[in-house]
């Protein structure tokens, strides 16, 4: 999805379909280009499916897609967007590698929807670029690829690289190429189309605020969840939420219990676990190197947990992400 763009109409933009990948995201990318060619009344966008091997690709959610050809049949292209979803790096191949870096070469624009950030990062071809990921993916990917720019916009859009959240954040971002391509004024004509209320903008949070989110009012109750939120790695002692937060730690505890149902101790290993799960299933990180990544100080403590919350093992639940 080149910004600079001077090719012929239509333009193409290739889709790399992998195993497992995201179906709704996919077509929140392509249906805004299509409907983009209906209300222009000729064909600006054009696109291609593409798998590895040129057979049908079945998405996360049982559904399976034809692909239009396989990637040795490709050798040239404006732009490609590599979607994925669960286990991204388990579809990254040498053959799939190599043709990557053959388009690169060719300087095509290469971005990721959803989770294919991960394959493209894998390859080497996001040094010194900033990409955003599902908020749910962010943590496994920073752990992953430390020296990676992350963000947690809704879509990147640079010069040679892109990448969005996935889900609707992938309309969001079609609606801007519309926009950045042919005009405001089809890009919002599509937007309506779509019954998408608004033309998100990058910066617009992933997520709902934490105050719509738990549906709760109290300043200083947000501010201790964001707390625990923000420190996840080494955990907060609960007096120094408590301070930082503008409470007593009786009355931490109090606002937790009368408005949460639950105790700060309780919502703060939650919140650990929680992320431990993600990057469990996510990333290839060592057991134990994810326990200490939760707060953890023990494997022990760690699996102890881990199975009341979830009744799973932790080696039991990167089981299921692998299979």
């Amino acid at each position: 999805m080149r910004l600079d763009y001077q090719g012929l109409l239509p333009e193409t933009v290739g889709f790399l379909l992998l195993p497992r990948f995201s179906m709704m995201a996919f077509f929140s990318a392509v249906e805004p280009l299509r409907i983009a060619n209906r209300i222009a009344a000729r064909p600006l966008f054009d696109w291609t499916l593409i798998s590895e091997d040129g057979q049908p690709v079945t998405a996360s959610n049982g559904m399976t897609l034809l692909a239009d050809c396989a990637i040795g049949e490709v050798h040239h292209l404006p732009s490609l967007a590599v979607c994925s979803g669960f286990g991204p790096e388990q579809a990254l191949s040498r053959p799939l590698m190599a043709w990557l870096h053959r388009l690169d070469q060719a300087n095509c624009v290469l971005g990721g929807i959803d989770t294919g950030g991960f394959l493209l990062a894998e390859a080497g071809l996001l040094d010194g670029e900033r990409v955003t990921l599902h908020w749910e993916s962010l943590p496994a990917f920073q752990e992953r690829f430390p020296g990676i720019e992350t963000s947690d916009e809704l879509f990147e859009l640079g010069e040679r690289r892109f990448s969005c959240a996935g889900g609707a954040a992938a309309m969001d971002m079609a609606l801007e190429v519309i926009a950045r391509r042919h005009g405001s004024r089809l890009a919002i004509d599509v937007s309506e189309q779509l019954v998408h209320e608004r033309m998100r903008t990058r910066s617009d949070q992933q997520r709902m605020s934490l105050a719509r989110r738990l549906g709760i009012h109290n300043r200083r109750l947000v501010e201790a969840i964001s707390l625990m939120e923000r420190h996840q790695e080494v955990a907060l002692p609960l007096s120094e939420v408590a301070r930082r937060s503008g409470l007593s730690p009786r009355q931490l505890q109090r606002l937790f219990e009368q408005t949460l149902g639950t105790t700060p101790r309780e919502w703060y290993l939650h919140l650990r676990l929680e992320r431990a799960w993600h990057l469990l299933r996510e990333s290839d990180r060592e057991i134990l190197s994810v326990g200490l990544a939760c707060g953890f100080t023990s494997g022990s403590s760690f699996s102890r947990a881990f199975r009341t919350r979830y009744g799973l093992s932790p080696r039991e639940v990167r089981r299921q992400a692998a299979d």
